[in-house]
């Protein structure tokens, strides 16, 4: 049987606006409907809570990883909880572990992230209205980077990523 792909769904917790809340829900639904398991930083906020709900509501596999020592700061919807203590340090292996990262909505901690994937040249999808963050990603990771205007045109930039994956 092969190995399920690992989506990263990355974006803000505390300062999601309803539109990413919206996209992260809708994200989470999708990547379960494919069978593909559904990463997130885990917590009970934002697009990380969200993109977890939309999965499990969908029947998928949802995976948490902390940057807090402690389980009780999980999300509900997070079937593993992989407890860190790094705090921002827990990004990178967020990056790592995902076969695509898909940034829906940006602030500063999802801007690491997205640094981190382009770094590491890891399949990376922006989904945000935030016009200066694209452009400069963009510019940043020409050829990792991709631009997204719906969760569906995400899911089908996925699947033409993972082909090269």
């Amino acid at each position: 049987m092969p190995r399920a792909y690992v989506i990263g769904i990355m974006g803000p917790g505390e300062k999601a606006t309803d539109a990413d809340l919206a996209r992260a829900g809708k994200l989470g639904t999708l990547i379960a409907k494919k069978g593909w398991i559904t990463l997130t930083g885990g917590r009970t906020s934002g697009v990380m809570e969200a993109a977890l709900i939309g999965a499990k509501k969908a029947g998928g596999q949802t995976i948490g990883i902390l940057s807090t020592k402690d389980k009780k700061d999980a999300a509900e919807a997070a079937d593993i909880v992989i407890v860190t203590g790094l705090n921002s340090g827990r990004n990178i292996i967020n990056v790592l572990t995902s076969d695509v990262v898909v940034a829906c909505g940006v602030e500063a901690g999802t801007a690491s992230e997205i640094s981190f994937a382009i770094k590491e040249k890891k399949p990376t999808i922006l989904l945000t209205d935030k016009q200066a963050a694209i452009t400069f990603f963009r510019e940043l990771g020409p050829d990792v980077v991709k631009i997204a205007n719906s969760p569906e045109e995400v899911i089908q930039t996925i699947e033409l990523v993972l082909t090269d994956v």
